[in-house]
């Protein structure tokens, strides 16, 4: 599950998705729905990833607030040559 939210969700939300199901293992399945990229011109009956999450696998997306790891570059020099 992890991976799936690192590959697909986190991309697809816009947002950092992190896994906190507790399932572990592999699994097989297949998810339908609308790539956000593609709602505009999708027709009005197309499914978005949080329905799609929530009705066919059973889970859903909560919005949560808390740390987020960032590197932070103070500043940036071109190397000298040796």
């Amino acid at each position: 599950m992890g991976q799936i939210a690192a590959e697909l969700l986190t991309p697809e939300a816009g947002r950092l998705v992190l896994d906190q199901t507790g399932l572990e293992g592999a699994f097989d399945f297949d998810l339908d729905f609308v790539p956000a990229a593609a709602q505009g011109v999708a027709s009005a009956d197309a499914v978005t990833l949080t329905t799609a999450l929530q009705e066919q696998l059973g889970l859903r997306l909560e919005p949560q607030r808390g740390p987020v790891e960032m590197l932070v570059i103070d500043s940036v020099e071109k190397p000298t040559p040796n």
